[in-house]
């Protein structure tokens, strides 16, 4: 099969040597596996992060969003059978989504959107399931709840952002404050459904004052939570919840103690890497977004459409996400 891999760790993304295109075998499911024919992918930043920090001894194949069709299940498969259209992210101990083939657990994956065409519907399975677990299960805001209490967003015009915004606006009562910081941006958070919009480049604090919130229950901080973190001891209300997906430089957890604000970490890879007895979770919140987006509740949060899925084409995906400037999700379709 063909396969976009990397050998060597670290270089930059200008490097043609830094993804390249070669053939590897095609793989062999497992028995709670789906082999799926990959049809579009999209690129999030832990594709970038694992391309430059992490080491490998033969060709590794990144990506972890895929859209395509079941070619053959495993023994125990009971979810779906050949010919199925699905979605997923993934997991990150096994061989990625920028392959001609892919095998996934079926506990991971759902039936993907009828509404959505493959580019659409690669973008949202990573993010969906970090921001859905970041929300519900991390902070612990119930469906239906969170009336008189507001959520903070920080980095809201991301991948993760994008949806997480709809998912506050669309499924809970919510405040939903977004920090953006170009025209542009700021214009999609409020289209994606932000009470509010705050410039995260500009002291943090003093913006939700201005914006008249200078108070939060929740803050999502999607990204720079060392630089924010000061921002947020401020802004948290007594007896708040953080939640974080970064990987900050140390901050000082103490100062939490005195308002008794919670932190918690949200990894959506953490449930198939450590085989988790709620593994299953994943594919009931695909099987939920999916129906979602059906009936028009949730959005798509393509951004821009790079393309064929090649070499040189996720190269140029991946400099965008390094840069920091990518809106929404960038979407690769076709082999």
């Amino acid at each position: 099969m063909k396969a976009v891999v990397y050998t060597e760790a670290g270089l930059p993304i200008e490097d043609p040597a830094s993804l390249f295109e070669t053939e590897l075998p095609a793989p062999v499911p497992r028995e709670h596996d789906l082999l799926v024919r990959v049809a579009a992918v999209a690129v999030n930043p832990v594709d970038t992060k694992v391309r430059r920090n992490q080491p490998t001894e033969t060709p590794r194949i990144l990506g972890w969003d895929a859209v395509g069709t079941v070619e053959a299940v495993g023994a125990a498969v009971t979810r779906f059978k050949k010919g199925d259209r699905v979605w997923y992210a993934g997991s990150i101990d096994r061989p990625g989504s920028y392959a001609e083939w892919q095998c996934v657990d079926e506990r991971i994956a759902g039936h993907a959107p009828a509404t959505l065409d493959d580019a659409a519907a690669a973008a949202l399975p990573l993010t969906t399931i970090t921001a859905w677990e970041l929300l519900f299960d991390r902070l612990g805001v119930a469906e239906g709840g969170g009336e008189g209490r507001k959520l903070l967003v920080v980095g809201a015009a991301g991948g993760v952002g994008s949806i997480l915004v709809q998912l506050a606006r669309k499924l809970t009562k919510l405040t939903v404050i977004a920090t953006a910081s170009r025209p542009e941006t700021a214009d999609w958070v409020r289209t994606l459904g932000a009470h509010a919009v705050v410039d995260h480049t500009r002291p943090l604090a003093a913006e939700l004052a201005a914006a008249g919130h200078p108070e939060v229950h929740y803050i999502t901080s999607l990204t720079q939570t060392h630089q924010h973190y000061d921002a947020y001891v401020e802004a948290v209300a007594a007896q708040g919840r953080i939640g974080l997906i970064d990987d900050p430089e140390a901050i000082d957890v103490r100062r939490l103690k005195r308002k008794a604000v919670s932190l918690h970490w949200e990894s959506m890879f953490t449930r198939p890497v450590f085989g988790t007895d709620d593994l299953v979770r994943q594919h009931e919140i695909l099987e939920r977004v999916a129906a979602l987006v059906d009936a028009g509740t949730l959005v798509s949060t393509q951004g821009e459409h790079y393309g064929v899925i090649s070499a040189a084409n996720l190269r140029r995906a991946h400099a965008l996400v390094e840069s920091g400037r990518a809106r929404g999700k960038l979407v690769l379709d076709g082999f």
